[in-house]
């Protein structure tokens, strides 16, 4: 649901506006409207350093060292720039430490070597070439009598010296390699000074978590408030020679009695106003426990416009009901339900909510997967297990899994145009639902026929269902669009015509989607079942250990795959399938009060 909101207009005297703004913002409840302004060079800069101190949070965070109460090193303004500082430090060494060792396994291959001894040696004529080569290559060489020094090795290939004297000639058919500058000996030093230099300053950082994090939060907390306050002065409305301030809002209608007794109280110029269809007006939902717990996921694709009709509480069973059939084993939802209220009491508050939502999706889970045999992957239907006897007919089979996907979509669809007519009734009158209304008159009449028929509760009349039609495409061609005269509407008619037909049969061919993971699902679980019998028997002894082990880490890949595939696809048919269908328009800016 979409909370009521009034507008306020407020007429304050510029000396006493500073004041004002101070006690609103502390009311934490009023929706500023913010004219367009240009930042000032001071709010820009203040910008910046809330930036700062954002940064320097996060670096203590990933310390994940608790605070204690100790004494204060360095001042709270230099802080940020401090913490930042030792960061960039910590990953310029890293780096470096990257390239030494990088130098060092290039250079080790050559033991230790002294570049002014070479010098030495070449000034006596004696010259040192360095090759790599496999094996075969250098005993062959050595053999020959060429005069080869073996250095070290490393698999089949051998680091060795030529040592060519009084510029003596050798056709090795190799290319010399370009020996390192620093000797692996020396580079071991630099490797070890580098990892001094990272850990002295990694205790720098962890001395900054154990005082400052709290202090760093309350100050980018004062910043921020002083930000939103210079915001609000900035994009005030100055009337008669900037001596009088209009400053504009809204407020849930639920908070707007004891606003007025405060306004009364200070003797503020104020006017309230319902908004009307041109306002920009903020959106507040207010949903029962169950529906809320789903707020999250309908806000990854948009907030509704103030106008429409909120569809949280429309659209939570049927996401809690696909992810269950997507996901379709009662194990895995057992688990969801039993781990997520073991983890409740230990959880931060804010996660509760999102376990709740989990506890509720393992219910849909579980449901599913007795609906359709599967437990952790053992198909119920086949496996001869004896307390399954009695109740082994009421299992659905693949087939009927498929015709309870569409059976589901078509359900959703044609709740959708349920509400794609309230809300066409809501936003601008009834005239402009009829359209929406004929073609429910078509589909729903049409299936209600087909079924009453069926069961011969009324006659298999034709004349019935054409009649259906007709009072229904009446309505679709001449009402698709109330505002154009008979014959554009007839137009916009037929074409809505064609794009619904279409449109509905694609929409609902997408619904196969939840039977398609669903099978996927159990038919991976059903693999590592078998795999692990397998491995069971493979030994006696060590069977059942890798049994168990291959069985936990394959179901939880399963569980984690298949869990991802059933959270996106049911959302994909809420936001595009769903939403099409209801009218959903969509663009809402959340509700967000000038507060502390």
């Amino acid at each position: 649901m979409i909370v009521p909101m009034i507008k306020y207009s407020f007429l304050v005297f510029y000396k006493e506006y500073n004041t004002f703004l101070e006690e609103i913002q502390k009311l934490g409840v009023l929706h500023i409207i913010e004219k367009e302004a240009d930042f000032t060079k001071e709010l820009k800069d203040k910008f910046d350093e809330i930036k700062t101190y954002e940064k320097a949070i996060r670096v203590l965070k990933k310390r994940n060292i608790p605070e204690q109460n100790v004494e204060q090193i360095v001042k709270a303004e230099k802080l940020p720039e401090a913490i930042l500082d030792t960061e960039v430090r910590i990953g310029n060494f890293e780096s470096k430490l990257e390239e030494l060792n990088a130098a060092y396994e290039k250079a080790r291959s050559w033991g230790k070597f002294s570049p002014e001894l070479r010098q030495k040696l070449k000034a006596e004529n004696i010259c040192l070439e360095f090759y790599s080569a496999p094996s075969q290559k250098f005993h062959e060489l050595n053999s020959a009598g060429v005069p080869v020094v073996f250095i070290s090795g490393k698999g089949t290939r051998i680091f060795f010296v030529l040592i060519r004297t009084n510029n003596r000639e050798f056709d090795l058919d190799l290319e010399p390699v370009n020996l390192p500058e620093i000797p692996a000996s020396e580079l071991e030093k630099q490797i070890e000074r580098t990892n001094a230099e990272i850990d002295q300053l990694n205790k720098k950082l962890d001395e900054y978590a154990t005082f400052s994090l709290s202090l760093l939060e309350q100050k980018m907390a004062d910043l921020i408030n002083k930000l939103e306050f210079e915001k609000v002065k900035l994009t005030t409305e100055k009337n008669a020679d900037d001596k009088l301030m209009l400053l504009e809002g809204w407020i849930p209608r639920s908070k707007s009695d004891l606003f007025n007794l405060y306004l009364e109280d200070i003797g503020v110029l104020y006017v309230r106003r319902w908004g009307t269809p041109k306002d920009k007006i903020p959106v507040l939902l207010k949903n029962n426990r169950f529906s809320s717990l789903f707020e999250p996921i309908g806000s990854l694709f948009s907030l509704p416009d103030y106008a429409e009709i909120d569809l949280t509480v429309f659209f939570a069973p049927f996401f809690m009901l696909f992810f269950g059939f997507c996901l379709g084993d009662a194990g895995y939802g057992l688990l969801f339900l039993v781990g997520g209220g073991i983890y409740k009491p230990f959880a931060d508050k804010k996660f509760l909510p999102y376990l709740s939502l989990l506890q509720f999706l393992g219910v849909a889970t579980f449901l599913f997967g007795m609906v359709s045999g599967t437990f952790f992957g053992i198909n119920l239907i086949e496996a001869e297990f004896s307390f399954t006897q009695n109740f082994r007919n009421l299992f659905l089979d693949p087939n009927k899994m498929f015709q309870l996907s569409l059976a589901l979509g078509s359900v959703q669809i044609i709740f959708g145009l349920f509400l794609k007519a309230a809300n066409q009734m809501k936003q601008f009158g009834y005239r402009y639902a009829l359209s929406t209304c004929g073609w429910l008159i078509i589909v729903l009449g049409g299936l209600l026929y087909a079924l009453l028929s069926r069961l011969s509760v009324i006659p298999s009349n034709t004349a019935i269902l054409y009649a259906l039609i007709f009072v229904g495409g009446f309505l679709v061609l001449f009402f698709s669009d109330p505002q154009v005269n008979v014959f554009a509407r007839v137009g916009k008619g037929i074409w809505d015509v064609y794009s619904t037909v279409t449109g509905i049969f694609g929409d609902l061919l997408s619904y196969i989607r939840l039977f398609a993971l669903g099978l996927s699902s159990a038919i991976l679980g059903f693999v590592i079942n078998d795999i692990g019998l397998q491995i069971l028997g493979s030994s006696k002894i060590l069977g059942p250990v890798f049994f168990v082990i291959f069985l936990i880490l394959g179901h939880t890949l399963n569980i984690l795959i298949s869990s991802l595939g059933s959270f996106v696809h049911p959302m994909r048919l809420t936001f595009v399938e769903f939403y099409k269908n209801a009218g959903f328009k969509g663009g809402g800016r959340a509700y967000k009060p000038f507060c502390k």
